[in-house]
């Protein structure tokens, strides 16, 4: 089986165009290291405190402060002041809208490691919580059609149209 995705229109032949404002490329200046992963990670888990960052993602105090910091200024955490009875003002980080639609990339990897790396299938697992079924992510169609990249056209976006929202 083919694995890549079909260039059309002006895409096609490859050597005729680069990827000139790439959104993958885009969206990597924004989470480009393995901690900022680690952390989004947590954020997913819960974890809201700059010390259980650190802690539960393994990383240094500077790692961990230089991390929040980014994914603060890019809009995928808010940092919030909280106070609990009898201590001083503290912050917290959670996800922005922005950040929780990294969910489905993030579980992406998961699903990936879970299929490659670990003959287990990896430590823990998503269930829907309604029916207590394992969650797998996948490609559709706007019509609902499952799809594989030896499927797909990739083409230039019309002028004006936005991305579909799943």
């Amino acid at each position: 089986m083919e694995h890549t995705v079909q260039l059309t229109g002006v895409l096609e032949p490859r050597g005729a165009w680069t990827a000139k404002g790439c959104t993958i490329a885009r969206t990597l200046d924004v989470i480009s290291t393995r901690s900022a992963f680690l952390i989004l990670r947590e954020a997913f888990y819960g974890t809201t405190r700059f010390d259980d960052f650190a802690e539960r993602a393994k990383l240094s105090e500077p790692v961990t402060a230089a991390r929040l910091k980014e994914l603060v200024e890019h809009g995928l955490l808010v940092r919030e002041d909280y106070r609990e009875a009898g201590q001083r003002t503290r912050q917290r980080y959670r996800l922005t809208d922005k950040g929780a639609d990294l969910f489905p990339a993030l579980v992406a990897l998961m699903q990936w490691g879970d299929r490659w790396l670990d003959e287990r299938g990896g430590p823990v697992e998503l269930r829907h919580r309604d029916c207590g079924e394992p969650v797998a992510l996948e490609l559709r169609c706007a019509a609902g059609h499952s799809v594989t990249p030896d499927e797909l056209d990739l083409g230039v976006r019309e002028v004006g149209a936005r991305a579909p929202r799943a």
